[in-house]
């Protein structure tokens, strides 16, 4: 094998093993070569999935790499996952999360806020399925931890960015105003 097949069936094997979308920097480290001989191997391996029309498709988003199933064949995969390959989420946690996208970085009691009941416990379990993350507190004595959507949030959607979402944003409660709604424990 010449030089270059051996560095892109490299790039490929970690491509493959990747958890999270990689820099060029990463793989040039990992490979002992430089970041310019990576992102024209990336480039030629995106290139090349294309143009044969693979199951899966090599993206680049600010600066990270990551295979991805093709969009394309996303009914195909949605199918596959909602057949129970995954739990689904409960109609309480399909909620906050909305509430969270649209609203974020929000508190969990603003988010008990517009749903009017507590969340706690969905709010634990968006965490651990890594679609929400503590993105720090707010400025207030005793802060409450905010809340946002991840990286994994926008993967699971297929979507690039929070714009991309539906415009539904002005039919929720603005989050400044929930803060004292009787009935929902403000505690966090």
């Amino acid at each position: 094998m010449e030089q270059v097949s051996i560095l892109r069936s490299r790039l490929e094997s970690l491509l493959l093993v990747a958890d999270e979308p990689s820099s060029p920097a990463d793989f040039a480290r990992l490979l002992e070569t430089s970041e310019a001989r990576v992102v024209e191997a990336l480039t030629e391996i995106a290139t090349e999935f294309a143009d044969r029309g693979m199951g899966f498709e090599l993206r680049e988003r600010d600066g990270l790499w990551r295979l991805y199933t093709r969009r394309e064949n996303s009914t195909t995969v949605e199918a596959k996952i909602l057949d129970g390959a995954q739990q689904r989420l409960s109609r309480a946690a399909l909620e906050t999360l909305a509430v969270v996208a649209y609203r974020q970085p929000v508190t969990r009691s603003q988010v008990a806020g517009v749903r009017g009941v507590n969340c706690d416990g969905v709010m634990r379990t968006l965490t651990l399925r890594g679609l929400i993350a503590e993105v720090g507190v707010t400025g207030e004595v005793g802060g409450a931890h905010l809340y946002a959507t991840t990286d994994l949030f926008l993967e699971q959607l297929g979507i690039e960015s929070l714009e991309a979402l539906p415009n539904l944003a002005p039919l929720l409660p603005d989050v400044d105003s929930i803060d004292g709604i009787d009935g929902v424990d403000q505690t966090d």
